[in-house]
């Protein structure tokens, strides 16, 4: 096993520098959200965030080794990303501003969920069982985290989506007809519906 143990403790440092990387990159988010709800997300995600880099820490601390971070080169690409997101966000529609957040989050979401799901197997095929569990436990949060984003995101896409079509929507088109279908009837054949 010492060779999954030497690999978990690779991905381990990766993983710290990562949430070492976003506690410095979540309040820029913050700062640059203009709805309260995710405002609101981003504030509580730092707070776990910095949680996580003290479980990572006491992880380390399990397998005996030291709590050295080492440069995650994806998470530099993902915050890269998402400050380009932020920059070209004020120039946007807020809406859109804030959806484009989310996509960027949402991308940061899913690299931690893919890292710790990885690391909590490995740490569990070699015995380190508490670790394992402090590391399902950060696994929730991101999940969590990637889920309360999309709950964010939907009314901001169907708002979008309605000032997309200046707010004019035919109601009459989605009403249904005697024949089930949606739509306008079609004219009889005197010319009236």
């Amino acid at each position: 096993m010492p060779h999954v143990k030497e690999l978990l403790v690779d991905e381990l440092q990766d993983l710290l520098d990562a949430e070492e990387q976003l506690t410095e990159a979540l309040p820029k988010m913050v700062e640059a959200a203009k709805s309260p709800n995710l405002k609101e997300a981003f504030q509580k995600h730092l707070t776990q965030t910095q949680g996580q880099v003290e479980r990572l820490q006491k992880v380390f601390e399990l397998l005996g080794e030291p709590a050295e971070a080492k440069p995650c080169k994806a998470m530099m690409g993902l915050i890269k990303e998402g400050n380009e997101t932020i920059e070209e966000g004020a120039d946007k529609d807020p809406l859109a501003a804030d959806l484009a957040l989310i996509a960027a989050a949402q991308k940061v979401e899913h690299y931690e969920i893919a890292s710790y799901g990885t690391v909590r197997v490995m740490a569990k095929q070699i015995g380190e069982i508490e670790a394992a569990r402090l590391l399902s436990h950060t696994l929730g949060e991101e999940e969590s985290a990637d889920f309360l984003l999309t709950a964010i995101a939907d009314p901001l896409l169907q708002q979008a989506t309605l000032d997309d079509m200046n707010g004019d929507v035919n109601l009459k088109s989605l009403q249904k007809r005697p024949n089930g279908k949606r739509g306008t009837p079609a004219k009889s054949r005197t010319g009236k519906a």
